[in-house]
């Protein structure tokens, strides 16, 4: 095991990578920005190295200040965490070129799974299915028409390098495309440096599902199940339950063995998600493969017992994966959903401000993990996250119970601050999200709806919720440099 370990990253997500460390002996360095001087992770760690100012780009985003961090300090090992540059092939090569070992994927898997054609062809390849469309990038606005007449309207237009809801437009008539595809050149172009597009049908009525798995360096994988994420805004999920709900037995098996066959293909090295769009038929359809710790991990270790941090600074430091698949036996339902310091009655704008009170639930079987205190100034540099509540039941009726209790709990205050909890609670009264028949389309109807009361009716009328997903046109989530889904 690393007898050092720098944490390349800030927030809730420090926090937890640290207490993983700690448990298992290994000493910490925190960096941080200015913004960051004051927090937990920067108290609670061995040492910390500020690494420039409060502007992300030249902080969490600067690879050469992060590296000299870890050299300076004898750190033996970088954890990314989620977001910066967690999925970052460069920064990983940049550390291995100065000695260090980065948790996570080899950049040459990270690469490769990085660029969504490449990764789709990989999976194809290894027999996982995908949305119709096209395997290849496509030149021409004739040539994504082309496509898309073969496949149906609507269809979606996506950036090959895109991530985070970013690079994305979903198309309805022929007539839309050519200026979609344009738009979404153009805008690819401007957030990636590369401009490559290629078309897929869009499922309406889709379930987000995706599937947690560990590998070692020996070849060597197991799958942790299922999770649901179908609840998002702006393709950035706000709640998300392990194992994924209404699914049937053999269409589970099926998603996970399709995603560990993916994985194990390429070659990939420590804990990752595949990520899979079921439609209303259960026809499920690969999407992608994310390179990193994910932000609703605790619902996988909550039915589990595994933690998945332990298992990355393990894997990562040469130890052959510590199970089989015999040993994983999930149990129960966990909920988990995030507390974001924006006003959903505002497209979920964020809402920086100070915290005057910040209390947070306790109780059975409930978890959460947050950088938050009283007295917190939530700045507006990064993401809005601040929380994430999770709770474990033997079964999901108790599960969204003990979740409603939870956030009844939750006391966040302070001028401005608004914060999405009301809107998850609406959520958790939602029909077809109680009967574990939602889709991707969930958020929107409840932001149509004229209240919560009406929208109950037709979640009752409608279990199946059948309005299409947001749509993303390159707008940045909901904050400028910690993207995360």
């Amino acid at each position: 095991m690393f007898e050092k370990v720098l944490i390349a990253n800030r927030g809730e997500i420090a926090l937890r990578v640290l207490r993983a460390c700690r448990e298992l002996g290994v000493r910490t360095v925190a960096v941080y920005s200015s913004a960051d001087a004051d927090s937990a992770v920067v108290r609670l760690a061995d040492e910390a190295v500020r690494i420039g100012p409060a502007e992300a780009r030249r902080s969490y985003l600067n690879a050469a200040a992060i590296v000299e961090a870890a050299r300076r300090t004898g750190a033996q090992a970088v954890h990314p965490g989620y977001g910066f540059l967690s999925e970052d092939a460069d920064f990983a090569e940049i550390c291995a070129d100065n000695g260090l070992t980065f948790i996570g994927p080899p950049p040459p898997v990270m690469s490769a799974l990085a660029d969504k054609a490449t990764a789709r062809a990989w999976m194809r390849r290894a027999g996982l299915p995908l949305p119709p469309g096209s395997v290849e990038t496509l030149p021409t606005a004739q040539r994504a028409a082309e496509i898309a007449a073969e496949v149906g309207y609507p269809v979606i237009v996506k950036a090959a390098a895109g991530g985070g809801g970013r690079g994305m437009t979903v198309v309805h008539t022929p007539g839309d495309l050519p200026r979609a595809y344009a738009r979404t050149r153009a805008a690819a172009q401007a957030a990636f440096g590369d401009d490559r597009v290629y078309v897929e049908r869009y499922l309406t009525d889709a379930r987000h599902v995706e599937v947690q798995v560990l590998c070692d360096g020996n070849g060597n994988g197991v799958h942790l199940g299922t999770r649901d994420c179908s609840v998002q805004r702006r393709h950035q999920k706000l709640v998300e339950e392990a194992p994924a709900p209404s699914l049937p037995a053999a269409v589970v098996d099926s998603i996970e063995r399709a995603a560990l066959r993916g994985v194990l293909e390429v070659g990939f090295t420590g804990a990752g998600t595949v990520e899979f769009l079921v439609d209303d038929a259960d026809r499920f359809h690969f999407l992608e493969i994310n390179c990193r710790i994910q932000v609703e991990h605790p619902v996988t270790e909550m039915i589990t017992g595994i933690d998945l941090v332990h298992e990355q600074l393990h894997i990562a430091a040469g130890v052959p994966l510590r199970m089989r698949q015999s040993d994983v036996r999930p149990h129960g339902v966990a909920v988990e959903c995030r507390v974001n310091v924006e006003d959903p009655d505002r497209g979920f704008a964020p809402t920086p401000g100070r915290l005057d009170r910040f209390h947070p639930p306790g109780g059975p079987f409930t978890r959460v993990d947050t950088h938050g205190r009283p007295g917190y100034v939530v700045g507006p540099h990064y993401d809005s996250l601040l929380a994430k509540v999770a709770v474990w039941a033997p079964e999901r009726e108790l599960a969204l119970d003990r979740l409603e209790r939870a956030l009844g709990e939750f006391d966040i205050g302070g001028p401005g601050v608004r914060t999405t909890i009301p809107f998850v609670r609406r959520v958790l009264d939602d029909a077809a999200f109680r009967k574990g028949r939602y889709s991707t389309g969930l958020v929107d109807r409840l932001l149509r709806a004229v209240d919560p009361a009406d929208d109950a009716a037709a979640g009752a009328a409608a279990p199946t919720a059948g309005a299409a997903a947001p749509t993303a046109d390159g707008t940045v989530p909901s904050g400028p440099d910690q993207r995360r889904n």
